[in-house]
């Protein structure tokens, strides 16, 4: 793999901002960050490919830790007989948002189908030609009857062991560790203490979320290491002055971090600076919820197994119109957050250092010397240029 040195742009760290600077890419890893005075004095190896980036910003790049679809693939198709290709197509098409890392999140279904598109997720790790298949997100099935959301009823379960302890060797392929990575589950539901103390042990990360929580359950979940949150606002019991309930948790303690879906349609955009003054800046996490039509350009439209519509933002289930998810990309998302008021270095941020940090994903989200040259290179018009997965470049449009 060729050396790469992307010069002439403002390099977003996730510390600081810097501009007129430059990053080399070697072996796959980030080798040296430098300024242009510097660029003009160095000695390249022969087959370094050198990119003028003409003053656009140079980012780590996206790390979508919520995400169901995209451009017409989606994890509904996991338990096919397809289903690794399905995941490798998002993979590809991805990392033309922006994306280098992501967290394909399945919908509770079928306990059959549920392990079979678990094995196959997990078989299409390590095989991707775009964005890094970090592992699985499962969106279930431990969820509250009372906040569905669109999941489906019969879908959703007390809490299981027995099943949960199925999921995690399914999720281990050929190789001797789980790839689940993070997990929403119901905070209030009874035995949710012994499965939290299960998936620590395996290192899952999880999140407090489609939960009909009081403000008790969720301080004993967050007792028990449920420290995230999904799609806060979303799917939750929303806050009232004689109980805080699961949104106020999220918003009072400072120790738990939060997905938010910044499309301007399932949180008002006046609700980010609420979450600007009242969370940390490194607990908020963006994230796209996308749907398998996200970005399709023909319909009919499904996900999760049923029609679907878009209008007004988002995506509708079109029998009743209740919200079925979001459309958004991450590169749109950290467009949109720099409009609801987040600064352009505290919006890169949520996209790449912060999901980074919540999951453990190590050498990610940074541009610094010895991290992953995961890269995304995109101009004031919020236009992707360029990215690099693994020090490989994607895409290249400079």
């Amino acid at each position: 793999m060729a050396p790469i040195c992307l010069f002439n742009g403002t390099v977003m760290t996730s510390f600081a901002a810097m501009e007129k600077c430059a990053v080399l890419i070697e072996d796959g890893l980030i080798t040296d960050v430098f300024s242009q005075k510097r660029f003009e004095k160095k000695h390249f190896t022969p087959d370094t490919r050198i990119i003028d980036v003409n003053g656009a910003y140079i980012a780590p790049g996206f790390i979508d830790t919520h995400i169901h679809g995209f451009g017409g693939y989606g994890t509904d198709d996991a338990s096919s007989a397809h289903g690794s290709d399905v995941i490798l197509e998002m993979s590809r098409l991805l990392t033309r948002y922006g994306v280098t890392a992501f967290n394909p999140t399945l919908y509770p279904s079928d306990p059959e189908d549920m392990l079979q598109a678990v094995r196959n997720v997990a078989a299409a790790m390590g095989r991707e030609t775009g964005a890094r298949i970090m592992g699985l997100h499962l969106e279930g099935p431990f969820l509250s009857p009372a906040r569905l959301g669109v999941q489906r009823p019969e879908t959703v379960r007390p809490v299981d062991i027995a099943f949960m302890e199925r999921l995690w060797e399914a999720s281990c392929g050929s190789g001797a560790g789980g790839h689940i990575i993070n997990m929403t589950v119901a905070p209030e539901l009874k035995g949710m203490r012994e499965l939290a103390l299960y998936c620590i042990k395996k290192g899952i990360v999880l999140q407090a979320g489609h939960t009909d929580a009081n403000y008790e359950n969720m301080a004993e979940g967050m007792q028990a290491g449920i420290l995230h949150s999904t799609h806060l606002f979303n799917a939750m019991s929303r806050m009232d002055h004689r109980n805080p309930n699961a949104v106020g948790a999220v918003l009072i303690h400072p120790e738990m971090s939060c997905e938010i879906i910044a499309d301007g349609f399932h949180v008002h955009p006046d609700l980010f600076k609420l979450l600007l003054r009242d969370k940390p800046i490194d607990k908020i996490v963006l994230v796209t919820d996308g749907l398998k039509p996200t970005e399709q350009t023909a319909g009919p439209f499904f996900a999760n197994g049923e029609e679907v519509v878009f209008h007004d933002g988002a995506f509708h289930r079109k029998i009743d119109d209740v919200i079925a998810g979001s459309g958004l990309t991450m590169i749109r998302g950290v467009k949109n957050l720099v409009a609801f008021g987040f600064s352009l270095e505290d919006a890169v941020k949520a996209a790449s250092f912060n999901p980074a940090q919540v999951m453990r994903y190590r050498g990610k989200g940074t541009i610094i010397p010895g991290s992953d040259a995961d890269l995304v290179v995109f101009d004031k018009e919020f236009t992707v240029l360029a990215v690099t997965v693994g020090g490989e470049l994607k895409e290249c449009l400079i």
